[in-house]
């Protein structure tokens, strides 16, 4: 039994009417901020500073100045997910949206600025930016209420292993707005019994998607096949080796298509403009934080007398070791038993100046020495200790692949991931970015890392500077997870 063709067409407009409702309610945000602007623009910028600038301003130029503004706008949005309207959280979505809003504001600013050879009128763009912000508030609440009335959440059937799904279970009960696990089945009761489960589950209603789980690539592959070929969504939770397959190139040498997963992560010329945007980079970020790590050095050696920085064993590619430098955060008898432990949110170790420099992440700034030396790059896999690499290797093997590339001062499990991720699915993040690099998702990860400074999950939990020892109970769930998610 199938499901007939008038059914797979309706639900295909279903899903276009769904990805219109998304674009229109997202450009009537984007287009009462960009109408803010042009107003702005028309009544009070042409005209606060220097006359016969403006003068020679026609028409078409005004409405040339305001794109440039809407187009800027739109790109921010769509690349800090102010537009993923029915996927983000509210909360996120209205940062997302403000931060792309300032964003783009800062840099029409400059922009005017430099036309007009002096500062443009900040407390206009002030004003502008202030009503923007109640705009997008309001807007966004009232648009996803609509979205969530119109699309309700996706009722999903879990298909599982012997692992328990509780952990799974719980990360899809934070998104309760857009998913809903309705049923489970446990994959052992063969293809035949799933196969039909999910059929009948899908065209009485009950669920409309299917989520595999910690199943194997042998128990998997037919329940995929048999959703495609009745045009049934499928989420995956995906093994490293289906990342590894996400990056690999296609090959059309023969008749037969091909997939190549190199034996190096990045190519030469690659490799050559990652190091020139890291050296320039680095050179002009020290330059513009100087005076606030001169101001930072000073604060902390005045408080108790310590040293200024902490250093720190690290690895990087191919687990080199080098030392990692910090504003030191902690009091200087931290880890006096040489024991290493992970930090609290109210940490009795950190100094006041470390818990504002760590609020402000001002405690990471030296590492822009280490950029220039080689030892890292802006963009790639934290960094960790030898001796917590060990650990985690004797566990998941596969954790030497994030090794391939330099150490990073942010990758994209730091601007994807939270604070909780577990080492698993940050080790599968790290290699998506690795078998996926380019110079503009560099560039990408670079504008996304100013968003989550300022977003609380990323600076919640644990501590980077003191992620240095595996809890009992975390290897052992690591090490039941390592030996099941490759089978």
């Amino acid at each position: 039994m199938s499901m007939n063709t008038s059914e797979k067409r309706k639900q295909q407009k279903r899903e276009s009417f769904k990805r219109l409702i998304n674009l229109g309610l997202t450009a009537i945000c984007i287009g009462l901020e960009v109408g803010v602007f042009a107003y702005c623009w028309m009544y009070h910028f042409r005209f606060s500073v220097v006359e016969e600038l403006w003068r020679n301003i026609w028409f078409k130029g005004n409405i040339l100045e305001v794109s440039i503004y809407g187009i800027m706008l739109f790109l921010l949005s769509a690349m800090y997910g102010g537009m993923r309207l029915g996927y983000l959280k509210n909360m996120e979505l209205i940062f997302s949206q403000v931060f792309a809003t300032i964003m783009a504001n800062v840099f029409i600013y400059a922009e005017l600025s430099v036309m007009a050879t002096q500062l443009f009128v900040p407390h206009v763009f002030l004003a502008m930016t202030f009503i923007q912000t109640v705009i997008v508030i309001v807007y966004i609440n009232i648009a996803n209420r609509i979205y969530r009335h119109i699309f309700p959440p996706r009722k999903l059937l879990l298909v599982h292993g012997d692992r328990s799904i509780d952990r799974t279970c719980a990360k899809f009960e934070t998104r309760k707005d857009k998913y809903v696990i309705t049923r489970t089945i446990h994959v052992g009761k063969g293809f035949e019994t799933v196969s039909s489960s999910i059929l009948e589950l899908y065209e009485a209603g009950e669920c409309n998607a299917v989520l595999i789980g910690d199943i194997s690539v042998e128990e998997r592959t037919p329940l995929i096949k048999f959703c495609y070929g009745h045009s049934i969504r499928v989420y995956l939770l995906p093994k490293i080796t289906d990342v590894i397959l996400m990056g690999a190139e296609e090959l059309h040498v023969f008749d037969s298509p091909m997939l190549l997963t190199r034996e190096y992560s990045l190519s030469v010329e690659q490799r050559f403009m990652k190091r020139a945007i890291d050296i320039i980079c680095a050179l002009l970020l020290l330059v513009i934080a100087s005076p606030f790590m001169l101001i930072t050095a000073i604060l902390i050696k005045l408080y108790d007398g310590g040293p200024i920085l902490y250093k720190q064993v690290r690895c990087t590619l191919d687990q080199r070791e080098f030392y990692i430098l910090k504003f030191r955060s902690m009091k200087t008898d931290a880890e006096k038993d040489g024991v290493a432990r992970l930090a609290s949110r109210n940490d009795s170790r950190i100094t006041p100046v470390g818990r504002f420099i760590r609020k402000c992440r001002i405690d990471e700034l030296p590492q822009l020495i280490n950029i220039l030396r080689g030892d890292m790059s802006f963009i790639g896999p934290r960094p960790e200790r030898p001796e917590i690499i060990a650990k985690y290797l004797e566990v998941m093997p596969e954790f030497a692949y994030r090794m391939k590339v330099k150490a990073g001062l942010a990758g994209f499990a730091q601007v994807y991931g939270k604070y909780n991720t577990s080492p698993y699915d940050k080790l599968k993040l790290d290699l998506t970015y690795i078998e996926n690099y380019s110079v503009w998702l560099d560039i990408k990860l670079m504008l996304l890392t100013l968003k989550i400074l300022f977003w609380p999950d990323s600076t919640e939990g644990i501590e980077e500077e003191q992620i240095t020892a595996l809890r009992e109970e975390q290897m052992r769930k690591m090490e039941a997870q390592g030996r099941k998610d490759e089978e």
